[in-house]
C-alpha cells in the first residue's frame, strides 16, 4: 500500500468537519443541560436540613447512625422489590420474567441499575454473559435493521415499477416506516405505561426514548414498582418491545448512515471536484478485475525470442 492510499488528504477535511460537528453538538448539549438543571445545584439546602432536624425531633430514638441505617434499608428494599407500604413482596425482582427482562437490558447495554446480581456467582456469570451477548446483540440488531431497510427498498422499487413514478417514492416509503415505528414503539407504549405505571405522558415518552436509545438512566423503570401487581404478560411485552424497538432504531441508524455517506460523497464532489473524480477513476481502475488481468498478462508474458 503506497503513501497515497494510506494518507488520502481528500478525506481529512470531511473527518475534521465531522469531528467539529460532534464536539460542538456535545458542548451545546452540555450548556443546555447546565442551564436547565444547574439551578437544582444552586438551591438552598437549608429546608432539607430543617426537615432532617424535624425527623430527629419527632422520632427522638433516631440519631444520625439510625438515619443512615434507614436510608440503607430503603435502598436495599428497593433493589429487592420490597414494598414499604405493605411490608411484603409479591415475587420479588428475580422471578423468571423479570430475570429475562434483566438479561435483555444487559445484552442491549441499557443497564437501568434498579436491579443487579448480588451473589458472586451471579456477578461472574453476568460478566461472561455480557461479554458474548453484547456482540451478538449488535450483530442481530444490525442484520435486522438492514433487512428492514432492504424491505423498504423492495417496496419502493415495486411501487415505482407498477406506477412508473420515480424520484421520491423511496422517501415516502421510509417515511411510512418511520411513522409506523413511532406509533408502535412510542405512542402505544406511552399509553400502556401511563395506565400500568401511573406515569404522565411526558414521563412515559421520556422513558421510551431513554430505553430504546440504550441510555438507561434508571430514574424511571417499568415493571419494577413493588406496590403494583404486574401480570406475567407485562414482562414478556416489555422484552418484545425492547427488542423490536431497538431493531427499528437500528433501521433508523442504518438509514441515517446511508444519508450521511451520500452527503459526504456530495461534499467531496463539490469541494474537490475534478481531483476527487480523477482519484475515484484511478481507484476504480485499480480495482477493476479486467485491468488487473491485463496487467498480470503483461507481467507474465515472456519476452519474444530475438
Amino acid at each position: 500500500m503506497g503513501g497515497k492510499e494510506m494518507f488520502n488528504l481528500a478525506r481529512v477535511p470531511s473527518i475534521l468537519m465531522l469531528g467539529m460537528v460532534y464536539v460542538a453538538y456535545v458542548l451545546i448539549g452540555g450548556v443546555i443541560f447546565w442551564e436547565l438543571e444547574g439551578e437544582l445545584g444552586k438551591k438552598d439546602p437549608t429546608p432539607l436540613r430543617y426537615q432532617k432536624q424535624s425527623l430527629f425531633m419527632r422520632y427522638s430514638c433516631l440519631n444520625q447512625e439510625g438515619l443512615e441505617e434507614v436510608a440503607k434499608f430503603v435502598q436495599d428494599a428497593s433493589k429487592a422489590g420490597l414494598s414499604l407500604k405493605t411490608n411484603s413482596t409479591s415475587d420479588g425482582f428475580w422471578k423468571f420474567t423479570s430475570s429475562a427482562v434483566f438479561a435483555a437490558t444487559v445484552v442491549t447495554t441499557i443497564g437501568y441499575g434498579n436491579m443487579s446480581p448480588s451473589s458472586t456467582a451471579g456477578q461472574i456469570f453476568c460478566v461472561f454473559f455480557a461479554l458474548f451477548g453484547i456482540p451478538l446483540n449488535v450483530v442481530v440488531l444490525n442484520r435486522v435493521g438492514k433487512y428492514m431497510l432492504a424491505i423498504g427498498r423492495n417496496i419502493s422499487d415495486f411501487i415505482e415499477s407498477k406506477t412508473g413514478g420515480k424520484g421520491y417514492t423511496h422517501y415516502f416509503v421510509h417515511l411510512f416506516f418511520y411513522i409506523c415505528g413511532v406509533v408502535l414503539f412510542f405512542i402505544m407504549p406511552m399509553a400502556v405505561f401511563k395506565e400500568r405505571e401511573n406515569w404522565t405522558y411526558s414521563q412515559a415518552m421520556y422513558y421510551c426514548f431513554i430505553t430504546l436509545s440504550t441510555i438507561g438512566f434508571g430514574d424511571f423503570v417499568a415493571d419494577s414498582n413493588p406496590d403494583i401487581n404486574y401480570p406475567d404478560w407485562y414482562s414478556v411485552l416489555m422484552a418484545s418491545w425492547i427488542f423490536f424497538g431497538l431493531a427499528w432504531l437500528a433501521l433508523l441508524i442504518n438509514h441515517g448512515i446511508e444519508n450521511l455517506e451520500r452527503f459526504n460523497a456530495f461534499m467531496k464532489k463539490g469541494c474537490f471536484g475534478k481531483k476527487t473524480q480523477e482519484e475515484s477513476a484511478s481507484t476504480d481502475a485499480d480495482n477493476n478485475p479486467d485491468t488487473q488481468v491485463e496487467d498480470e498478462d503483461q507481467t507474465k508474458k515472456p519476452p519474444l525470442p530475438q
